[in-house]
């Protein structure tokens, strides 16, 4: 039987218990779907020869990876293990965040509409125009949908002109879902505070979780978009 995503982080959360080794934020960076040596995690982590064995072969023993001929390798989807275990254990998502590749990122969001209940889907395309919508999240009849923002700077016009597309396509979504009401998130990377533009959340990864506590008590604050 397959299971949905969050079932199958939820039993592999609970399979493994990783020792949280003080540098184990630093290695994060260096899981690498496909083979790695040693000398490469260590390259790649900047740290020392000793410690980056020791955190491969923590992976390794809390089954994440496999070893074969001094090489230790990973799948797509191990990095999200890890760090959804760091997060749990108290390091600020913010610093698993920047370990992170854009992709990752957007697994980290879902990952977090998951533990709220939420159903998620990921990369939803529609056509006609075509376009991508990173992560939904619908419960009680609402779709949020998130734009993720992997991005390391930002500027003002650069974040309007992403609400505007995101306003695009929450309506694009909303036309083809019969019944749909959906408001449009853009999730950060990097910023102060949960901000708005144009009554479109702009809100830092660091306090998505808590954003998603309070949604449903704000939504009247927030632009929603309902077929006419």
């Amino acid at each position: 039987m397959l299971l949905s995503p969050k079932t199958y982080i939820s039993s592999m959360i609970h399979k493994f218990q990783l020792k949280m080794n003080p540098k184990m934020l630093a290695g994060l960076q260096g899981i690498i779907p496909g083979g790695v040596s040693v000398e490469d995690f260590s390259a790649v982590t900047q740290l020392d020869f000793a410690t980056s064995k020791t955190i491969l072969n923590e992976f390794i023993y809390d089954g994440i990876g496999t070893t074969e001929n001094n090489s230790y390798f990973f799948e797509d989807g191990d990095k999200l293990k890890v760090a959804v275990k760091l997060l749990e254990k108290g390091y600020p998502i913010d610093d698993i965040s920047i370990a992170l590749n854009w992709r990752d990122f957007e697994g980290l969001t879902a990952e977090i509409l998951s533990s709220k209940n939420f159903a998620v889907i990921k990369n939803l395309m529609l056509t006609k125009p075509r376009m991508e919508i990173d992560v939904v999240g619908i419960r009680l009849g609402i779709a949020i949908l998130i734009d993720c923002k992997h991005w390391k700077q930002y500027s003002s016009s650069s974040l309007t002109a992403a609400v505007k597309k995101q306003v695009e396509r929450t309506k694009k979504y909303v036309e083809k879902t019969p019944g749909a009401m959906a408001i449009p998130v853009i999730v950060t990377l990097y910023k102060d505070k949960i901000d708005f533009i144009g009554n479109v959340p702009i809100v830092p990864i660091f306090q998505f979780s808590s954003f998603i506590d309070e949604f449903y008590g704000n939504i009247d604050q927030m632009k929603t978009i309902e077929k006419d």
